[in-house]
């Protein structure tokens, strides 16, 4: 064998070892049934394809659970009777978490941190109006590099989204697939070099982040958009709340404007899957870290401990 066919041989040897190592994890739970990604076939006419006629949960997987579990199905619960989806009779707390823990089982990411997405939509075609108010779900898996929250070491650039505001209303603290003002931020987001931008409303007030919550910090008090400024309600969100009062942290639910940003000490964003991030540079504004890196520490403690 040549010099060069050894090497061919090697290079061909190791990537099959590769292949072997990082398995892909494909299969997918169809209304509790585990299947391969590959084979589950969805209708054109389904009515999330077509209208956005869904809701889902972003959920992390650690220490061998569900974290904030209990927050995100009664979010889930809360957000199908608003969109006035038939709620079915199995759908019992513990039902939906067996079912999870069925597909992360099937992935064997048992021993692994994931997020799951648990998706729920609208059964039938019809046109705006359903056939039937009946759902279907599907849980994905997706292994993550650690259990634990880790705080950027590196903070975030971050700027305004001035393009489109995010309406106003109930449907605006619900998580559903219509989704347009996250995907245009996100492509604005990159576009301009950013690592994430802010969404306001037609009232011009701080509203979200493309996929997480906002937190300021001005003169030792946490500032948050109230849900009346058209914010996710967001599980993330809600615990850090929680952790800030613990911790005798004075935190306002109060509107601002993105003037007050510049006058913050500190800027942070919350979401269930990454937890806590720093913002670094809001245009030519500086911020700390201080509050962010103690309520880390405070959220991963509790995490692991509940």
């Amino acid at each position: 064998m040549s010099k060069t066919s050894k090497v061919f041989f090697l290079g061909g040897f190791l990537f099959l070892l590769f292949l072997a190592a990082e398995k892909i994890y494909v299969l997918i739970s169809y209304n509790g049934d585990i299947k391969e990604e590959s084979k589950v076939n969805i209708d054109l006419n389904n009515r999330a394809f077509k209208y956005g006629d869904a809701v889902f949960e972003s959920i992390k997987y650690a220490y061998g659970k569900l974290v904030f579990w209990e927050d995100h199905y009664f979010r889930l619960m809360s957000s199908m009777r608003i969109l006035r989806m038939e709620i079915p009779l199995s759908f019992s707390p513990e039902y939906l978490e067996e079912k999870i823990l069925e597909t992360i089982n099937a992935n064997d990411l048992e021993q692994s941190a994931c997020r799951l997405r648990f998706t729920v939509f609208r059964k039938g075609t019809g046109l705006y109006l359903p056939e039937t108010n009946q759902v279907d779900f599907v849980i994905s898996v997706e292994k993550l590099n650690s259990e634990k929250y880790i705080l950027n070491s590196e903070g975030l650039q971050i700027d305004l989204f001035k393009d489109h505001y995010k309406q106003v209303g109930l449907l605006s603290n619900l998580k559903t697939a219509n989704s347009l003002i996250y995907v245009l931020a996100a492509i604005y987001k990159q576009e301009n070099k950013l690592d994430d931008c802010i969404l306001i409303n037609d009232q011009k007030e701080v509203v979200e982040a493309v996929s997480s919550n906002v937190f300021m910090v001005k003169e030792n008090v946490i500032y948050t958009p109230p849900l009346s400024s058209g914010c996710l309600k967001g599980i993330m969100r809600k615990n850090v709340i929680k952790l800030a009062k613990n911790k005798g942290i004075e935190l306002k639910e109060e509107a601002f404007s993105p003037f007050e940003l510049q006058r913050a000490e500190e800027v942070f964003l919350t979401n269930s899957v990454s937890g806590i991030k720093w913002v670094s540079n809001y245009r030519k504004k500086k911020y700390t870290k201080n509050v962010a890196s103690s309520l880390i520490d405070s959220l991963n403690l509790f995490v692991k401990l509940s």
